[in-house]
C-alpha cells in the first residue's frame, strides 16, 4: 500500500493529471487559511518570536516576513538541521527585480505588498503596482526539498526590460557557500545534513561574496511586454547522508511546481476532511472545523523524516521551544491517536520510532534524538504505558494486522518490564522509578514531573539497574489496566492464546484499583504508599484516570465527577487541570504540573466522564476548554505547552504536538463513545 502512495504523488508530481476536484472537495483547506500567523522577520538566528511553517517531514522551515527586507522572499529557512535550530538566513533566496541603465527596483516592498497568506498545503506573497504583478509560493516537494515558484506579470502598456537576481546571506552559524556546478552548495561545520540553492531558469552568473557568506544568482534578463508573465522556480534543499542527493536533484530537475503544488493541496485537502468530516455532532460549528485545522497544521509542522540515530518519521512535542526537538515515549503514542484520525501511515512510524529504542527486557527509553552529539538519549527512565493504547486505536481505523503481528511482541514485552522491574513488593501493582536509582529521574517517568504526590517520595531499589517509588500510583495502575484489555484486543485479532489472561489480569487489577486508591470518604483516587494503608492526599488529575480506563465503579464515578464539575476545584475557565484550584500549593504560573492545565489530562478527564454516560457534562466541559483556552480557537495564535486554568492564558512552549492531538481526540467521533 505505502509503494502505490508514493508512486501516486510521484505521478502528480511530474505533471499528470489529477481526475477533477469537486469544489466540496477543495473546501476543506479553507478552513486552514492563516490559522497561524507566520509572519517573523528573526532579529538573530536563534529567535524564536514567531511561527514557522514546514511540511512532508523536513527538517527546515520558513515564515513571512514581517517587516520590509531589500528582497522579495521568505524568511529562513529555519534550520533544525543545524545544532536546536537556527536561522540560515533573515531570507536565504530573495529576488531583486531591476530595470533601466541604474538598475532601479520595479517593485516597493513597502508599498507593493497586497496581500500574504497560508494554508496547510503552501505558503503566498503577492505584489503590485502599477506596472508589474508578482506572485510567490513556497511548496515542499519532499523531505528535503521546498519550491518557490514566482510568476512576474506586465500589466502596463509598455515594453519592461526585467532583471531578475537570486540572492542570499548565511548568517554566522558554521555555514560556508559554495559554487558546485552552477548550484549554491551549504556545507556545515556543525550538521551533516548539506544545502543547495538552485534554479531552473538560465543563469548568466554566479558570485560567492563576503568570505563565503553571500551569493548572488543573475538570471538572463528579458524584456516583458504587455500582459507577458515570466516564471523562476527556486529549489531549496538540505539534505542528510541517509539520503542521495543525485536521485533528489534529479526530481528538482524534472519537477512541474503546479502539479505539485496541486498534489499538496489534495493530500491536505483529504487529511482535512478526514477529521472535519468526523467530528462529534454537537460540534459542527464553524470554530471547530478551525481548530481541527490549527490542530492538523501543528502536527505538521512538528512532523520529521529519519535522520542519524532516527529510523522512523515521527514529531517533536515542538519545534519551537530548543530542548524539545526529539522524540518522547508518551508523547509518541499520544500524537500517534491523533494522527490516526487522518494519517494513519505517520501514525504508525511514530509508533514505530520509539519501539526502535526498546531494551531487551522491554524497557522503552523516555526520549531519543537525532543527533547525540547534541543531546544524549534518556535511558534513566521511560513514560507512562500508552503504547498499546496508541496501537489499538490505529489498528481500529484501518485493521492492519500486519502492523499489530509488528507490535504486539514489542508491546507485550513492554507491559510486563513494569511488573518485572516496577513492582517493589510483588503485590501486582506497580511504581513509578527510574534506572540510574535518582529521585528526579523516577518523577520524570511519571511525566507529571514536579507533582505535588511526589513531594515526600522516596526511591527504593528493587535490583541493580531498577529502582522505584516508595508509593503506588493509580494513573499508572489504571494505564496498565487499559493496556491489558488492548493487549487482549490485539491479541484476539491475531488469533493468539493471550487475551484470556489479559481479561483475568485486568479484572483482578480493577478490583485493586477500586479498593487500594479509592477513598470514599473524599470521593477521590489518590496515590497510596507501597502497603496500601495510607492515601497520599491532594487532588489531582491523576484522580479522574481510572475513569478514562473504566476502571472504577458507577458510584465512584459519579462522586469524582461531582469533583470535577465543582468551579472551586477543577470547573474552572479552562477545566480539568492538574490539581485542584483549592489546594494551597495550586500555582499555575510556577508550578508546571501542579495547576496548568494540559489538554492531555483534560482529555483523560472528558474521555471518563463519557466512559460512564455523563455526556452533558463532557460536552459542557469540552467547549469551556476550548472556549477558554487563550487563542486555541480562532486564527493566528498556535496551540500552546498548557494554559493557566483560571485566566485562560497559553504557557510555556507554542506549538506543542500533544495538546494538538488531544484537540483532535476531543472533537472525533469514536467507535467506543
Amino acid at each position: 500500500m505505502k509503494k502505490v502512495i508514493v508512486l501516486l504523488l510521484i505521478y502528480s508530481a511530474f505533471g499528470c493529471k489529477p481526475e477533477p476536484k469537486t469544489i466540496a472537495e477543495i473546501d476543506y483547506l479553507k478552513f486552514s487559511e492563516n490559522i497561524l500567523d507566520y509572519r517573523i522577520t528573526p532579529k538573530d538566528s536563534v529567535d524564536k518570536s514567531g511561527l514557522m511553517f514546514s511540511d512532508q517531514g523536513a527538517w527546515f522551515a520558513y515564515s513571512l516576513p514581517k517587516t520590509n527586507r531589500s528582497l522579495i522572499g521568505f524568511s529562513g529557512p529555519f534550520l533544525m538541521t543545524q545544532d536546536n535550530g537556527n536561522w540560515s538566513s533573515g531570507i536565504l533566496s530573495g529576488i531583486l527585480l531591476t530595470t533601466g541603465h541604474h538598475n532601479d527596483n520595479l517593485l516597493s516592498l513597502k508599498e507593493d505588498l497586497v496581500e500574504q497568506s497560508s494554508s496547510s498545503s503552501h505558503l503566498h506573497r503577492k505584489f503590485q503596482n502599477e506596472k508589474l504583478k508578482l506572485e510567490q509560493s513556497l511548496v515542499f516537494l519532499s523531505g528535503h526539498t521546498a519550491l518557490q515558484k514566482v510568476i512576474i506579470t506586465n500589466i502596463s502598456d509598455d515594453t519592461i526590460l526585467v532583471r531578475a537576481n537570486i540572492q542570499g546571506g548565511i548568517s554566522n552559524i558554521g555555514i560556508e557557500l559554495s559554487n558546485e556546478n552552477n548550484k549554491i552548495k551549504l556545507t556545515s561545520k556543525n550538521s551533516e545534513a548539506v544545502g543547495y540553492i538552485d534554479t531552473l531558469n538560465k543563469i548568466e552568473r554566479i558570485d560567492i561574496l563576503d568570505e563565503n557568506r553571500f551569493y548572488g544568482i543573475q538570471l538572463e534578463s528579458s524584456f516583458l511586454e504587455p500582459n507577458e508573465s515570466k516564471e523562476i522556480i527556486i529549489s531549496q534543499t538540505f539534505i542528510f547522508p541517509e539520503y542521495y542527493w543525485e536521485k533528489e536533484k534529479a526530481l528538482i530537475e524534472r519537477v512541474d511546481f503546479d502539479s505539485v503544488l496541486k498534489a499538496r493541496k489534495q493530500e491536505k485537502n483529504n487529511q482535512l476532511k478526514s477529521l472535519i468530516d468526523n467530528r462529534k455532532s454537537q460540534f459542527l460549528d464553524t470554530k471547530y472545523a478551525e481548530v481541527l485545522a490549527k490542530a492538523q497544521l501543528t502536527l505538521q509542522n512538528n512532523w520529521r523524516v529519519p535522520a542519524g540515530e532516527i529510523e522512523h518519521e515521527g514529531l517533536f512535542p515542538s519545534y519551537h521551544y530548543k530542548w524539545f526537538n526529539g522524540f518522547w515515549s508518551w508523547d509518541s503514542w499520544k500524537h500517534a491517536v491523533g494522527l490516526s484520525y487522518y494519517d494513519l501511515r505517520l501514525a504508525k512510524e511514530q509508533v514505530k520510532l520509539m519501539l526502535k529504542f526498546q531494551n531487551d527486557d522491554g524497557f522503552v527509553a523516555d526520549c531519543v534524538y537525532r543527533d547525540t552529539t547534541i543531546e544524549a538519549h534518556n535511558y534513566r527512565d521511560t513514560k507512562p504505558p500508552l503504547s498499546a493504547w496508541a496501537v489499538a486505536k490505529i489498528y481500529e481505523k484501518d485493521k492492519d494486522l500486519e502492523f499489530v503481528k509488528y507490535m504486539y511482541p514489542k508491546l507485550k514485552k513492554y507491559h510486563y518490564w513494569w511488573y518485572n522491574k516496577r513492582d517493589h513488593d510483588q503485590d501486582g501493582l506497580c511504581e513509578y522509578g527510574s534506572t540510574d536509582g535518582t529521585l528526579i529521574a523516577a518523577k520524570w517517568e511519571s511525566g507529571m514531573d514536579n507533582a505535588i504526590r511526589f513531594d515526600d517520595s522516596k526511591i527504593l531499589k528493587n535490583e541493580e539497574g531498577a529502582y522505584s517509588l516508595d508509593q503506588e500510583s493509580v494513573d499508572l495502575n489504571a494505564y496498565l489496566y487499559a493496556e491489558k484489555l488492548f493487549l487482549s484486543q490485539l491479541s484476539e485479532a491475531l488469533n493468539l492464546n493471550d487475551a484470556s489472561q489479559y481479561k483475568s489480569e485486568a479484572e483482578s487489577l480493577k478490583v485493586k484499583i477500586q479498593t487500594q486508591f479509592y477513598d470514599e470518604n473524599d470521593g477521590w483516587f489518590y496515590d497510596t504508599n507501597l502497603e496500601g494503608t495510607q492515601f497520599i492526599k491532594g487532588e489531582g488529575s491523576e484522580g479522574w484516570t481510572a475513569l478514562w480506563a473504566n476502571a472504577a465503579t458507577q458510584e465512584q464515578a459519579a462522586a469524582v465527577k461531582n469533583k470535577m464539575m465543582n468551579p472551586d476545584k477543577f470547573y474552572t475557565k479552562v477545566p480539568f487541570q492538574t490539581m485542584s484550584a483549592d489546594h494551597e500549593k495550586f500555582d499555575p504560573l510556577k508550578g508546571y504540573w501542579r495547576g496548568p492545565n494540559w489538554l492531555d489530562q483534560a482529555y483523560f478527564g472528558v474521555k471518563g466522564l463519557r466512559n460512564y454516560g455523563f455526556n452533558k457534562e463532557a460536552d459542557k466541559a469540552t467547549i469551556q476548554i476550548l472556549e477558554g483556552a487563550e487563542g486555541l480557537l480562532g486564527k493566528g495564535k498556535s496551540i500552546r505547552e498548557n494554559y493557566h486554568p483560571l485566566t485562560g492564558e497559553g504557557l510555556h512552549a507554542q506549538n506543542f504536538s500533544w495538546s494538538a492531538a488531544h484537540v483532535i481526540m476531543l472533537l472525533m467521533n469514536e467507535t467506543n463513545d
